[in-house]
């Protein structure tokens, strides 16, 4: 199957076409995966996985959300702990999409190493969430990870992880 094969039939089916490396996945296959809701469901979109070793997602970045009321009202810029947020939250259904028994596990931050911001994001940017594991575990993970707009890296952080039951 070609990769436009295999995009059209993620578009069609997402949920049922979990093994394909070229997908995009959207928020209700996330919400299967992931426990969180809004406002802190920070993924928009799988676009890609390797299952076992890579994801890649977006965010798009609005203006509506709640976060900019206040940070900050004259200058909006996403704060860096959610930009964070985001990209463990990439990489928890990284580690989560093809486990069998992903609804009764969570995924919690265990450490955040190496953390740079490296531009302001602002509203109208869509981040591209990218996870790659460094190390896993049965229920431990490092991961590497960065958030990228416009071909640009804004975000980098080596995160640690913890799987646990609900």
């Amino acid at each position: 199957m070609s990769n436009e094969e295999h995009r059209q039939s993620a578009d069609a089916s997402s949920a049922s076409n979990e093994s394909s490396t070229e997908v995009h996945w959207d928020s209700r296959w996330i919400q299967q995966i992931l426990p969180h809701r809004y406002p802190m469901l920070l993924v928009d979109r799988v676009v890609e996985i390797v299952p076992g070793e890579s994801i890649r997602a977006l965010k798009n970045v609005t203006m509506n959300e709640e976060v900019f009321q206040g940070h900050f009202p004259d200058h909006p810029v996403m704060p860096g702990v959610m930009i964070l947020e985001a990209l463990a939250q990439a990489g928890g259904l990284l580690m989560l999409h093809d486990r069998d028994d992903r609804e009764g596990k969570l995924i919690y931050f265990t450490g955040i190493e190496r953390a740079r911001f490296r531009r302001p994001v602002v509203p109208g940017d869509q981040l591209i969430l990218e996870a790659k594991i460094l190390a896993i575990r049965r229920t431990f993970a490092k991961i590497e990870t960065r958030a990228l707009v416009d071909g640009k890296v804004v975000t980098e952080a080596t995160m640690s992880s913890a799987m646990v039951d609900r």
